[in-house]
């Protein structure tokens, strides 16, 4: 996965870096649920949100497995404490599309700064083992 951009927005009373990939390929609903799906083990407190133009849904779901068979909608963020990150994350995928939001919450030293080459050090890993669980 190759980092397209991050930045750091200012006017918030918790400072989140933002940042945009772009997958190798182009995924659908099945290959982001399969991603989703991972994240799920490896994330504290998860919490599931699908939406369309039509709206956002908070999904409730009690194991990985349940991730599977989400209806199909045309984004899917998950969210929580990453155990491997260490702080809060959310990670979007847009269906049909190559593209990745990631938000990461900027409490640690790693990730203060907006740094193109010090965050895609820090994430480069964790985001191609995500793109790579889209095939499992």
């Amino acid at each position: 996965m190759k980092l397209l951009g991050v930045g750091k927005d200012e006017n918030e009373k918790y400072k989140w870096l933002y940042s945009e990939w772009a997958l190798t390929y182009r995924v659908g609903w099945g290959h982001i649920c399969s991603a989703a799906s991972l994240i799920w083990h490896y994330t504290d407190d998860p919490q599931l949100m699908t939406g369309d133009a039509n709206g956002i849904n908070h999904i409730t779901v009690t194991d990985a497995d349940e991730i599977l068979k989400l209806e199909e909608y045309g984004w899917l963020s998950i969210r929580g404490t990453s155990q491997m990150l260490k702080v809060p994350v959310e990670i979007t995928f847009y269906n049909q599309t190559d593209l990745v939001r990631v938000s990461v919450l900027s409490v640690t030293e790693e990730f203060m700064e907006a740094d193109y080459k010090n965050f895609n050090l820090s994430m480069c890993q964790f985001m191609d083992s995500i793109e790579l669980a889209m095939y499992n």
